[in-house]
């Protein structure tokens, strides 16, 4: 039998560390297989995707900009996939191309982890952005409980289109809005690329927050960004957003190769070690 070949898709993709972490949980439990970068355009995606079984491949990540059309492309998708009309997870099943959405869960599972209780008091979730990212959070913490989910766009189509995902829950609204929730918000998650390197900053200032209220960013280069650091100052629970990237891998790995594997403080040091040793790269959902 052949041992499974994965890879991550995207246009560029270079930087992703998917790769790192697959290739550590391989080498863990001692698994036959491989995981690779595939750098592919968006003209040659859907060519590349329908080859899988004649190349080899069994499955992969994908990233930006192939979300949608994996979406396009799939036989099956998952709930969560549907309901964004994305897909970050594909993988073949008796020669059906099955396709998931792990954003939202990893999203989760990071709070979860680094800031146990996070979701205790259920009551304001503010959620700065409306992009792919933004989308996966916004019906994750709908799916938790959140009273109200207030998605914070400059575009306000994008960002009514977002709250939508909350149902009756959400919220869209401008940043010249963002003061009037802040100080009733039990969660604040940036969403946006503001802040990673070599983006301009997020002009955010969380002095109204509740020292009780968490504070996530989903950038994870730099580790810790100005948002984290002003949150930690101002006395909240912070958590930055290397976690998601971590925990959405965790299903696709055990689609693949058979098993479900852990995420370790050792595999978080793997990654913060390549982030540093490779700074100014951008980070990636995958």
């Amino acid at each position: 039998m052949n041992a499974s070949r994965a890879v991550v898709l995207g246009y560029p993709v270079r930087h992703s560390r998917s790769p790192i972490v697959h290739g550590h949980w391989l080498k863990t439990y001692g698994l036959e297989g491989s995981y690779e970068h595939a750098e592919v355009a968006p003209e040659n995606f859907p060519d590349f995707v329908r080859g899988f079984e004649a190349d080899g491949i069994v499955g992969g990540n994908v990233t930006i900009p192939h979300k949608e059309a994996a979406f396009a492309l799939v036989d099956e998708a998952d709930e969560e996939a549907a309901a964004l009309g994305a897909v970050n997870t594909l993988w073949l099943d008796h020669g059906k191309l099955h396709g998931a959405n792990t954003d939202g869960l990893g999203f989760l599972a990071n709070l979860d982890v680094g800031a146990p209780g996070w979701a205790k008091d259920r009551g304001v979730a503010v959620v700065l952005g409306a992009g792919g990212a933004a989308l996966s959070v916004v019906r994750a913490l709908a799916g938790r409980g959140f009273d109200k989910v207030v998605v914070v766009n400059r575009t306000s189509s994008r960002a009514e289109k977002a709250a939508r995902l909350a149902g009756s829950a959400g919220l869209a609204i401008g940043y010249d809005e963002v003061w009037r929730w802040l100080p009733s918000a039990n969660v604040v998650v940036n969403a946006t690329a503001l802040g990673m390197t070599g983006k301009d900053p997020l002009d955010l200032h969380i002095g109204e927050l509740a020292q009780e209220a968490v504070v996530n960013d989903l950038v994870y280069v730099p580790l810790v960004t100005n948002l984290i650091a002003s949150a930690r100052a101002n006395g909240n629970h912070a958590v930055d957003g290397l976690g998601m990237l971590l925990h959405q891998a965790v299903p696709g790995f055990e689609r693949w190769f058979g098993v479900r594997p852990e995420v370790t403080e050792e595999l978080r040091s793997l990654v913060i070690a390549d982030i540093e040793g490779r700074s100014g790269s951008a980070p990636t959902s995958a």
